[in-house]
């Protein structure tokens, strides 16, 4: 008790001189000696604990009454069955936004920034939220937060083909949210999370498009409330006038970094033994990054072979699941067996949700090896952080997405302190601002006389210039027609004028477009051909493999995953590679099919046929709409597969959708359910129960 007693004079004399941070980090240590120990607070800790606003870790039962005072005040409602104490930066940021200021908050990751969300949406209790989020696995990991605790009294939209009702919480990525943009009147908050992405400097593909739904959300938006980590400096732009920037420091958990790139340096082995070496440690959960695809496979291959099988009847019933589902040749298998997962842009997003929940799992996933994804993708942390790679895909790895990545080490309440392995030189810390400004050749609907302030010259001669060229193209009625109507999926002002362009000058090109509505896949080649070639380095792959895969995939509700691989008789179609191909089928293949649709019907007009059936089909890579949108809810096409063949569900149900479904989940019951579709085995009731966790209201404790 002497050595906690001289480390709390310690921490008391940084809070006296004024050093808050130093007091919080050497205070955070100590309660995870005591922990570790299992030693109780004294009354000191706890008072320690209120000085530097912590005060959600404070032990009220050994507290002097003024801090348990404290604990008390400090509780909010955030939708749960008990209030939640917040930290005292939580408690300021949330006053501000119950105030109904709008902000620009950057914090730390650690920093509990859901409660605040929740908090607001319980205490405010407002009409409509929309909250855009950067990923459809953030959609999902958000909705299942705000479904258990508020789904008895908003609707939670995560679809952009779900009517409003009363009170909604819609929760998109923003390139839905762009198509939903008319559907909706007014919003009383705009929730923007991540939105750094919206800088070219951090999401060069994406940011056009999360610039173009804050400029028609916002105007539309009572408040609005921007969330991103690590950002020293918001310089002033169009996208976020009006709010003011606040930079939160209060982290909740401690990171110790061992910098074993010195000794490392470029020995290759060295680096492998020591990630081992981490692995081997007492069993701690693991964050792996390894910065592009090339690397996980060598650290898959790595682990692979050096460590040994953990033997869990969880991961073994997984890795049987794997087998039957994707094939036995599929590397994640082995490394199933060896306690690791793996996560990246590209899995298919029920896949991803399954393996973050085992990595939650006493007895599942030790560790995750992972592209930038994992901090896009999900708010999970783990205990240990490993940076085996200093890149981000292509590019060497940013000071921004560094931090990022190691600030996902320690969790409140579970781990105090996190650890940080760095196994290459990182980047050289940096001052981080933020630059948000106008992309060239964004589509979207400005007038340029409201930003003619905030734009430099040449940006309003360019979006004149732009307008004036799609005008000769279509027709000023007809292009100011299709942007008020949002009718164009891309953000991108130079596809739109490219395909445009084409049809004017080729128009026998686009003959026959009706055929892609048939079954008659044989005959979609020349008009596969012509829409790829207008984006031509979109699709990762040589062209002639890219149409036959779908044309296979068109047979995507009928065969399993082995059997379409096999159909394509490609060597180099492994099952990761069928994934990437997929998403590129269903995001960047529809909304240029889409476009071209939209264009056509403008511009062909004596030989229009809607291809909208073809959209729809690729838009839900040749599911069914709603098997499709259940992945989204972690639900696999592999289960629900086996109950439309109980005749539970009829997923064909062309006038079925995604709440539809799930009001039909709820009616016949989880137990229900799983004993009547008898062709179960013991990994898909597994997954079931995670499914309805998340489609039943106040399933999820805090």
């Amino acid at each position: 008790m002497e050595e906690v007693f001289s480390k709390c004079k310690e921490i008391s004399l940084y809070i006296n001189s004024n050093q808050e941070n130093c007091a919080r980090n050497e205070l955070i240590k100590l309660l995870d000696q005591l922990e570790r120990s299992k030693i109780e607070y004294t009354p000191i800790v706890n008072h320690l604990i209120r000085q530097v606003g912590l005060f959600p870790y404070l032990k009220v039962d050994h507290s002097i009454w003024q801090d348990r005072l404290i604990y008390e005040l400090f509780k909010v409602d955030i939708g749960t069955d008990k209030p939640v104490t917040l930290h005292r930066d939580q408690s300021v940021l949330l006053k501000r936004l119950l105030n109904g200021e709008n902000i620009a908050v950057s914090a730390p990751t650690s920093f509990g920034k859901s409660f605040v969300i929740d908090a607001f949406i319980s205490i405010k209790k407002p009409k409509n939220v929309v909250l855009i989020v950067p990923t459809i696995a953030l959609t999902d990991e958000t909705r299942r937060r705000l479904y258990t605790k508020f789904a008895d009294t908003y609707k939670i939209i995560t679809t952009t083909e779900v009517i409003l009702a009363d009170k909604n919480i819609l929760i998109f990525p923003q390139e839905r949210a762009i198509n939903y943009v008319n559907q909706i009147d007014n919003i009383d908050i705009l929730i923007i999370d991540e939105f750094y992405k919206a800088s070219s400097d951090f999401d060069k593909e994406r940011s056009p498009a999360l610039i173009r739904a804050i400029l028609q959300l916002e105007k539309k938006a009572k408040q609005r409330y921007f969330l991103a980590p690590n950002i020293s400096d918001l310089p002033e732009n169009p996208f976020t006038k009006g709010m003011e920037f606040v930079r939160l420091d209060c982290n909740t958990v401690f990171l110790e970094k061992y910098n074993w790139f010195k000794k490392i340096k470029r020995d290759e082995g060295l680096k492998g033994r020591k990630l081992l070496e981490v692995l081997n440690q007492k069993k701690a959960k693991t964050l792996i990054y390894a910065g592009t695809y090339s690397e996980i496979d060598k650290v898959s291959k790595l682990l692979i072979s050096n460590l040994p099988d953990t033997g869990t009847e969880l991961l073994n019933n997984f890795a049987n699941w794997l087998c039957v589902n994707y094939g036995t040749d599929y590397e994640l298998i082995k490394l199933v067996q060896k306690g690791t997962g793996v996560h990246n842009g590209s899995l298919h997003r029920s896949l991803s949700q399954i393996q973050i929940k085992l990595f939650e799992e006493s007895t599942g996933l030790n560790n995750i090896i992972s592209t930038s994804s994992i901090i896009e993708g999900v708010n999970t942390s783990a205990e240990n952080i490993v940076i085996w790679k200093n890149k981000n895909g292509r590019s060497p790895l940013n000071d921004f997405t560094y931090k990022n990545v190691i600030g996902r080490g320690g969790r409140m309440f579970k781990h105090f302190v996190g650890k940080a392995y760095i196994l290459e030189e990182p980047p050289q810390n940096e001052h981080i601002q933020l630059n948000i400004e106008f992309p060239e050749g964004l589509l979207a609907n400005v007038d340029e006389e409201v930003l003619r302030k905030e734009l430099t010259k040449e940006q309003l001669a360019k979006i004149i210039l732009d307008k004036e060229e799609m005008y000769d193209l279509l027709g000023k009625d007809v292009y100011d027609r299709l942007l008020n109507e949002n009718s164009f999926q891309s953000s991108k002002l130079d596809l739109i004028k490219n395909i445009a362009t084409d049809m004017r000058g080729n128009p026998q090109k686009w003959n026959g477009l009706g055929y892609l509505n048939s079954d008659s896949v044989n005959k979609w080649d020349s008009l596969l051909y012509n829409m790829i070639n207008l984006q031509p380095s979109a699709w990762e792959i040589k062209w002639g493999t890219y149409v036959n895969f779908i044309k296979v995939l068109s047979r995507n509700w009928e065969r399993t995953i082995p059997e379409l691989i096999e159909q394509l008789n490609d060597t180099e179609m492994t099952v990761d590679m069928f994934f990437k191909l997929e998403r590129n089928t269903a995001f960047k293949f529809a909304a240029l099919a889409n476009d071209v649709n939209v264009l056509q019907k403008e511009i062909l007009k004596n030989k229009s046929m809607d291809i909208s059936p073809f959209i729809s089909r690729v838009s839900h890579a040749f599911l069914p709409p709603v098997v499709y949108q259940l992945e989204e809810y972690g639900l696999p096409r592999m289960i629900s597969k086996k109950i439309d063949k109980t005749g539970l569900i009829d997923f064909k149900d062309s006038d079925l959708t995604i709440h539809k479904s799930i009001e039909l989940f709820t009616r016949i019951g989880k137990e229900a359910l799983i004993k009547e579709t008898a062709s179960l085995d013991e990994f898909d009731t597994y997954i079931i129960d995670y499914f309805y966790e998340g489609i039943t209201v106040n399933a999820l404790s805090i």
